[in-house]
């Protein structure tokens, strides 16, 4: 049997796995611990959040993901891996009620990373090269292989406990192994420059709402400014200001849906002093000033 087939078997019966265990549009969790199992029949809104520390397999549809300027485009045969917590915007572009967009998702952290990492013998560069914390990538018959048997075990439950952490183990082994492990590695490397900018990077979340200087974030990573600036950017396509100033609007938007509380409020709570400069990168993110962006999405949401 070639390759080819081999895959694509693979995807089908993933596929028809999804659906069972989906049955309507959504994102779904499962009885394995950080996997989901997403279902979408139509072409989705932009949705802006954070993009946990993670892998994405497609097995039907295409979504587009947004990283500060940078486009990520990816569908069947094709994995996205984000080696840390990254605020995104993503999109399902291709998806209908008889193609639904299908696509399974394991979130997973650092130390798992680092646990795999002291198992083996992989070596690279031992994280001296800063690399994107997001990457889409070919998917191989291995890591494919290993998603499946993982996802099986929700046919027989009862082999989730002892089973499910050995292949979960096993797709970041062969994550590692592919064309760009080296993202994964350099993230879980305590020392690395990658996870010195992890560091920052769990600053900035912690503390969105906040200000800072741009001193006190070269501090945590132990760098000069010039090189936190440099290495930042080249983890999360921002720089540190663009980096918090999207959780902050991303924030708000959550606060203005969930809880119709008005927006010089939530400006001033997601760390705004003007409620202009508010008004005015809200609109430059979300392509429509808050109040309407907000009544547009509930209109689509009914």
């Amino acid at each position: 049997m070639s390759e080819r087939i081999y895959k694509q078997q693979h995807e089908q019966l993933l596929a028809k796995l999804i659906e069972r265990y989906t049955g309507q549009d959504g994102v779904h969790p499962t009885s394995i611990s950080s996997l989901f199992l997403i279902q979408e029949s139509v072409i989705t809104e932009p949705i802006s959040r954070i993009n946990e520390t993670s892998f994405c397999i497609i097995l039907q549809g295409e979504k587009e993901v947004l990283l500060g300027e940078e486009r990520f485009l990816y569908g069947p045969g094709n994995y996205i891996v984000a080696s840390v917590d990254l605020p995104v915007t993503g999109q399902v572009i291709k998806a209908s009620t008889e193609s639904p967009y299908l696509a399974l998702k394991l979130e997973f952290t650092s130390s798992q990373v680092l646990e795999v990492l002291n198992e083996t013998d992989i070596q690279f560069g031992q994280g001296k090269n800063t690399k994107r914390a997001m990457f889409v990538s070919e998917i191989e018959s291995s890591l494919l292989d290993a998603v499946l048997r993982l996802a099986s075990l929700l046919e027989n439950q009862k082999h989730i406990p002892v089973l499910a952490p050995l292949f979960k183990k096993e797709i970041i082994y062969w994550i590692l192994q592919g064309p760009q492990g080296e993202a994964l590695e350099q993230m879980a490397l305590e020392g690395s420059n990658a996870s010195r900018i992890r560091d920052v990077i769990d600053h900035i979340i912690n503390n969105y709402e906040e200000s800072f200087r741009i001193e006190e974030l070269a501090e945590i990573a132990n760098m000069s400014v010039s090189s936190l600036h440099r290495h930042f950017k080249e983890v999360t396509a921002m720089s540190p200001i663009q980096f918090q100033k999207q959780l902050r609007l991303q924030e708000a938007r959550r606060l203005l849906l969930a809880e119709s509380t008005d927006v010089a409020d939530v400006a001033f709570r997601v760390g705004y002093e003007s409620q202009s400069q508010f008004s005015r990168e809200y609109s430059r993110m979300f392509g429509f000033p808050p109040r309407v962006d907000i009544n547009r999405m509930r209109e689509n949401y009914v």
